[in-house]
Order: C-alpha cells, then sequence, then structure tokens
C-alpha cells in the first residue's frame, strides 16, 4: 500500500501543476483535514449509547472525539438541553492520511453492491462529504460488539477553489468515484 502522502507528493502534485497549469507547487491544491461526524439520536432514550458509539469513533480515527451537547430543549424530539447528540473527530496530518487510506483501501470496497461514491457531493468550495451507512465496515469494529448499526459522515476539507480542482485531486488520490 502507498503512503497516500508520497502519492500526494510524486503523482498527484505534478499532474495537478500540469493540468491545472500552476506555476509555483504551493498553488496546488492538498487536503487539509478530515471530519468524522456521528449523530446519536438513540442517546435520547439511552444516554448509555453514547459511550459505546464514543469509543467506536475513537477506535476507527485513532483519536478521542468531541461529543456534541444540545444547545436547546426541543420537546417533540424528547431533547433536554445539554444531552449528547452526537460526537465528532477532526483529522489532520498523519492520522489523516492513515484514515484516508483506510476508508480508500479497506473500509468503501467492503459495502455491498459497492459502485463507487456519488460526484455530485460537493459543497462548491472544493470540500467533498460523504456519507456512510454502517460503522461495521471498518476493520477495527468487530460485528459481535455493535450494540447498533448506525452511520456517520465524512467531510474531506481541501483547498481546492473549485469542485473540478478538487474532484481532479480526490480522483488521482484513489477516490472511487462512480463512472
Amino acid at each position: 500500500m502507498l503512503d497516500l502522502k508520497e502519492k500526494y507528493k510524486n503523482e498527484v502534485l505534478p499532474a495537478m501543476q500540469k493540468e491545472f497549469n500552476y506555476s509555483n507547487p504551493m498553488m496546488v491544491p492538498k487536503i487539509t483535514k478530515v471530519v468524522v461526524n456521528r449523530g446519536i439520536g438513540a442517546a435520547t432514550e439511552n444516554v448509555k449509547i453514547v459511550d459505546t458509539f464514543v469509543e467506536e469513533l475513537r477506535q476507527i480515527s485513532g483519536q478521542k472525539p468531541v461529543i456534541a451537547k444540545s444547545k436547546k430543549a426541543i420537546s417533540n424530539f424528547k431533547l433536554r438541553e445539554g444531552l449528547p447528540i452526537g460526537c465528532k473527530v477532526t483529522l489532520r496530518r498523519r492520522k489523516m492520511y492513515d484514515f484516508l487510506t483506510k476508508l480508500l483501501n479497506l473500509a468503501l470496497p467492503k459495502v455491498r453492491d459497492f459502485r463507487g461514491v456519488p460526484k455530485n457531493s460537493f459543497d462548491g468550495r472544493g470540500n467533498y462529504s460523504l456519507g456512510i451507512q454502517e460503522q461495521i465496515i471498518f476493520p477495527e469494529i468487530k460485528f459481535e460488539n455493535v450494540q447498533k448499526l448506525s452511520g456517520m459522515d465524512i467531510t474531506i476539507c481541501t483547498t481546492a477553489r473549485t469542485d473540478k480542482e478538487a474532484y481532479f485531486l480526490l480522483e488521482k488520490m484513489g477516490m472511487p468515484f462512480r463512472k
């Protein structure tokens, strides 16, 4: 498995410089961070499930997640102020590249009937968001220990100014887009 950072330096950077006519290598867009977010809707009934969600996210990302708490009470959702409603982790540098390597080479190929990730999930500013339905596609999660199947949102933030640049960058990094 080729290291993604090395792949960026050796393959992606020259290809992008040629494609978009960048005069300086520092102008070439790069991935700055990856944010992994999990909503915990079931926490209103069972507060103990928060600990398992946080632990699973820690195992997947290799970093301790931050717990998001509700800012105000909404009675229709049985939500009180200060109740944990999600957890997230922001990965940068080495951990970011490790997570992306694991996502692209191990997790996504495990998805049933996988035909690639959608091309239209860019935000207009060069960032890409991806939703995953089950946490069990990651090798750290043991199916026997899972209490509740739930998904997560993964956002890949880049320095690209346009979606076209970001698409080219992620495609060269190995993101399996749908044909």
